[in-house]
């Protein structure tokens, strides 16, 4: 089973990057004027948008938005080991945010905006040279109009947990210029 996931998610992401139109960059503020986050998100998985340059230096990628949910598939390597040879903590940590933060993403209408106020991260396992995919999996748990709170877990094409996060979440309205 986990060698078909692992095909089934390797297809997927070479699927997602032959569509990019755009290279890795931000987001200019007309491009997100007036439109709520999750349009924002499908843009940037259809590769209209540009994807995230984070994302590109720690080699992963958006899979999959929804309403109150996104998926990022991370590749660790070799470049992002600790001076001791495991996985730094911080590529299950950027990761993990990434994932719980759009997941509140798709959350936020037109002209509001969010941040991290607080993530928490538990590394349950290590993430050894056998495993070359990874799943950081976000979902919310509540939104409201001052704060939103998410979890996420990261996983393997075998389903064996790697790790897991919450989030809370500032949410704002964006001031007058930048929402076109």
């Amino acid at each position: 089973m986990s060698a078909d996931r692992l095909t089934q998610w390797q297809a997927e992401e070479a699927a997602l990057r032959a569509r990019r139109s755009r290279p890795t960059g931000t987001i200019t503020p007309a491009e997100a004027a007036g439109r709520a986050g999750l349009a924002v998100l499908q843009d940037m998985l259809a590769g209209q948008l540009p994807a995230s340059p984070i994302a590109e230096s720690l080699d992963f990628l958006l899979v999959h938005v929804g309403p109150g949910e996104a998926t990022f598939q991370g590749r660790p390597g070799p470049r992002f080991l600790n001076p001791m040879g495991g996985l730094h903590g911080g590529w299950y940590a950027t990761l993990l945010d990434s994932a719980v933060g759009c997941a509140v993403h798709t959350t936020v209408q037109a002209g509001r905006g969010y941040t991290t106020l607080e993530l928490k991260v538990n590394l349950v396992r290590a993430i050894g040279p056998d495993v070359r995919l990874v799943r950081a999996e976000g979902r919310t748990v509540h939104v409201g109009r001052q704060t939103a709170t998410a979890e996420g877990r990261i996983v393997g094409p075998d389903g064996k947990l790697y790790a897991h996060a919450s989030t809370t979440c500032l949410m704002f309205d964006l001031p007058a210029h930048t929402v076109g």
